[in-house]
């Protein structure tokens, strides 16, 4: 099943299949459960049978913990976990490090970094679910460090790993567009609207769509085809702004205007020479209109909530309008500030080792009992200087991108893809598979093709040459 959707001969139909997965999880989760085993029982058999290379493994959990909020969605506990993409990832990242040689050795020190904390508990009051809430996220972070770095992937692969983690997103997008309701019965405030996510957590929908957006747009510009049609692409990408745009939860369209701020930076500045020899986009044909469908994304709801989404993006709340409230940066984040700052009192407190992972909001003065938002706050609460030392040493690797790839474009897309999921960690922190899926794919060493060919063509590629060697 993974190489028919990495060699995505019918594209439209696969579309199709997840738009109906979502649409199926409004009224039951068997198709959905029915789906994930059929994927992972065939990939798995293929995984062992035929000894592939590690780009086989990375396409088969990207595609696979994808489907985290879709599951949840359709309520397949427990035969699909809540914590889905922490579980897999861990353990197919132990897999690989088991089977394979890896070159990320910061990924061993970051790991090390983070023992201690799973040891203490200065709250007494940490239970295994909290452990696994906290910790699981950094530990995949460390362990994609480990495995994903420096891996060799052809350019042909390595979109067709970006499109494998847009289909389960289009199947969110189905059940959101169900579930919403209508226009007319809809009274919007200047918070997360839940009615427009499906019912779930805004901030986790507003991210999925953000990096639907975001990895729709390198499609585009890059020509590597999703649907294969320009039209229904642009289509694809207006409804994931549109509807990332109505849970009025910032984080995740924001993530992805980062994300399309930096590709561009890098086509912009890049040299006259590189532009030739790469064959670099120019603002016309497929960059305007994903530009576009964007911007008319947030103009269209902007005017459907009577101006309500332009002043929720300048940070206003009801409070600030009726003058209640001062308009601060806390109030801008909605709160974050404020667990930011308590999270750093407890660091000095407890300068060297913190106070164990998940205790911070249990001991925290400020947002107390509050689940943490900011990841780098945390590491530094509940781990201490090691915590400091992790998101230093995930900086410096990430700092190696800015000049690791000779093609602008290439080397564009894998620093906005870092920088996005850190980003993400500010708002979310590494409650979702987005930071450690981004993080393991922009730290790829992706491969130039050796002839020149029409990029706009895919062609299945043969069984035997699918996947580029690793050695």
């Amino acid at each position: 099943m993974i190489k028919a959707l990495l060699l995505n001969k019918y594209p439209w139909v696969w579309i199709v299949i997840h738009i109906l997965l979502g649409f199926s999880a409004t009224f039951s989760p068997i198709p959905v459960i029915a789906w994930f085993y059929v994927v992972i029982v065939t990939s798995v058999s293929y995984l062992i049978r035929k000894n592939p290379s590690p780009t086989v493994l990375f396409a088969t959990l990207l595609y696979l913990i994808s489907f985290e909020l879709l599951a949840r969605m359709a309520r397949t506990s427990p035969f699909i976990p809540y914590e889905l993409g922490k579980y897999l990832l861990c353990a197919g990242m132990i897999w690989a490090i088991i089977r394979y040689k890896t070159l990320g050795n910061l990924g061993w020190v970051m790991l090390l970094c983070l023992i201690p904390g799973l040891l203490i508990d200065l709250s007494g009051l940490v239970t295994t679910t909290d452990l696994v809430f906290n910790l699981l996220g950094p530990i995949n972070v460390a362990l994609v460090s480990i495995v994903f770095y420096r891996q060799r992937i052809s350019e042909l692969n390595f979109s067709s790993l970006l499109r494998l983690m847009i289909y389960p997103i289009l199947g969110v997008l189905s059940y959101t567009f169900i579930k919403s309701p209508d226009f007319s019965q809809t009274e919007f405030a200047l918070g997360s609207n839940v009615d427009w996510s499906g019912g779930f957590g805004s901030n986790q929908v507003s991210t999925l769509f953000g990096l639907g957006s975001l990895l729709i747009f390198i499609l585009m510009i890059n020509r590597w085809k999703l649907s294969g049609y320009l039209v229904l692409d642009s289509l694809i990408l207006f409804a994931f702004s549109f509807q990332g745009l109505l849970t009025f939860s910032r984080g995740g369209i924001l993530g992805a205007v980062l994300g399309i701020f930096i590709i561009l930076f890098y086509l912009r500045t890049a040299d006259f020479k590189s532009k030739i020899k790469y064959k670099l986009p120019k603002v016309g044909k497929y960059v305007l209109p994903a530009l576009f469908m964007g911007a008319a994304a947030y103009f269209i709801v902007d005017e459907l909530t009577d101006g309500m989404l332009s002043l929720r993006y300048a940070g206003e709340t009801e409070g600030t309008l009726q003058g209640s409230k001062i308009k601060s940066f806390n109030t801008v984040t909605t709160g974050r500030l404020d667990i930011f700052v308590g999270d750093v009192d407890l660091w000095m407190d407890n300068f060297l080792f913190g106070v164990g992972a998940g205790a911070s909001g249990f001991l925290r003065q400020t947002m107390h009992g509050a689940a943490a938002h900011v990841e780098l706050s945390r590491l530094l609460a509940e781990h201490g200087f090691l915590g400091f030392v992790y998101f230093i040493l995930l900086s410096y690797l990430g700092w190696k991108l800015l000049k690791g790839h000779p093609n602008p474009m290439i080397r564009g897309i894998l620093v906005a893809l870092f920088i996005v999921a850190i980003y993400t960690t500010f708002h979310a922190a590494m409650r979702t598979y987005v930071t450690p899926a981004l993080i393991g794919l922009s730290f790829l060493g992706v491969q130039l093709p050796k002839r020149k060919a029409n990029p706009s063509v895919q062609k299945p590629i043969p069984e035997t040459k699918m996947f580029l060697p690793t050695k």
